[in-house]
C-alpha cells in the first residue's frame, strides 16, 4: 500500500512539474509600423529566459505565456517593453506597433535639449560644460591606457531625470517604460560603444536588448551617481553574464 501511494505522488509530481514547463505555448506575433516594414532585430522573453530573431515582414514566434515580459529590440526602431495579457497570448497573430528611430531627430531631444536645460538655473550648467584642451588646460595624459567609459563624469541622475522629462511628454507611456528608455539612452550616451563590443563583447545590434534586459533589473537604478560608476560597470559585467546565458531561438 505504501509502496503504491509512493508511486502515486511521484506521479502527482511528475504532472505538476511537465505541467509547468509546458504551459507555455508558441506565441505568433508581428512587429509593425505605419511607415516602414520592420524585418530584423530581437524579441526577448526575460521570464522563460529565451529570445528569437524578428524576421521577413516583422514576424516572430517565441514560447510565452500571460504575465511574461517581452522586450523587442532593433537598429530602425525605438526598444518596447510589452507584459503579456490573456488576450495577447490568445491572439492568432499578435500585433505589436513599435516607433521607428530617428537618429537625427533623436540626437536633438536627448544630446542638444540636454545641454540647453544645463545651462539654466545656476553654476551648475557651468560646472557641467564639456571644454576643448588648451594651452592652459589640464595635460591630458595620453601614454596611460583609459577605456573612457565615463568621459567627463556626468551627473547621470539630473540626465535620468531630464531624460524622463523629455519621454513624459507622450502621455500613453507608462512611467516604468519611461525609466527603462531613459536608462537606455543615458547609458549609451555615457558609456563609450567600444565598453559594450569590446569590454562586454556585444554586437552592436545586441546593445539595446542588453540595457533594456537591465533596465527591467530594479538594480540598475541605484547606480546613478558619477562616484558610483564603477558599482554601474560592475553591475553591467555581471548582467551580461546572465545575458549571455539565453538562448537564442533559430528559426
Amino acid at each position: 500500500m505504501k509502496n503504491k501511494l509512493g508511486i502515486l505522488v511521484v506521479c502527482l509530481f511528475c504532472q505538476i512539474m511537465l505541467g509547468q514547463n509546458n504551459s507555455r505555448k508558441p506565441l505568433h506575433g508581428q512587429v509593425v509600423n505605419k511607415s516602414l516594414a520592420i524585418e530584423s532585430g530581437y524579441v526577448m522573453n526575460i521570464n522563460a529566459n529565451a529570445r528569437t530573431f524578428i524576421g521577413v515582414n516583422g514576424l516572430f514566434d517565441i514560447m510565452a505565456r500571460p504575465k511574461d515580459t517581452l522586450l523587442f529590440t532593433g537598429l530602425a526602431f525605438q526598444s518596447k517593453k510589452v507584459v503579456l495579457t490573456e488576450k495577447d497570448c490568445a491572439e492568432i497573430l499578435f500585433s505589436v506597433p513599435l516607433d521607428l528611430v530617428n537618429i537625427e531627430l533623436k540626437e536633438v531631444l536627448v544630446h542638444k535639449e540636454l545641454k540647453v536645460k544645463s545651462l539654466q538655473g545656476g553654476s551648475q550648467g557651468i560646472v557641467d560644460m564639456q571644454f576643448e584642451d588648451d594651452k592652459q588646460s589640464t595635460a591630458k595624459n595620453n601614454v596611460m591606457y583609459s577605456d573612457q567609459t565615463i568621459k567627463y563624469g556626468t551627473d547621470f541622475v539630473r540626465i535620468f531625470k531630464d531624460v524622463k522629462k523629455l519621454l513624459k511628454k507622450n502621455d500613453d507611456v507608462k512611467e516604468d517604460v519611461i525609466s527603462d528608455i531613459a536608462f537606455v539612452e543615458y547609458s549609451k550616451d555615457n558609456f563609450t560603444p567600444d565598453f559594450y563590443t569590446k569590454t562586454l563583447g556585444l554586437k552592436p545590434d545586441e546593445i539595446d536588448l542588453f540595457l533594456m534586459y537591465c533596465s527591467n533589473d530594479a538594480e540598475s537604478k541605484k547606480y546613478l551617481k558619477p562616484e558610483e560608476k564603477f558599482e554601474l560597470i560592475d553591475f553591467m559585467i555581471n548582467k551580461n553574464k546572465e545575458f549571455k546565458k539565453i538562448e537564442t531561438n533559430k528559426k
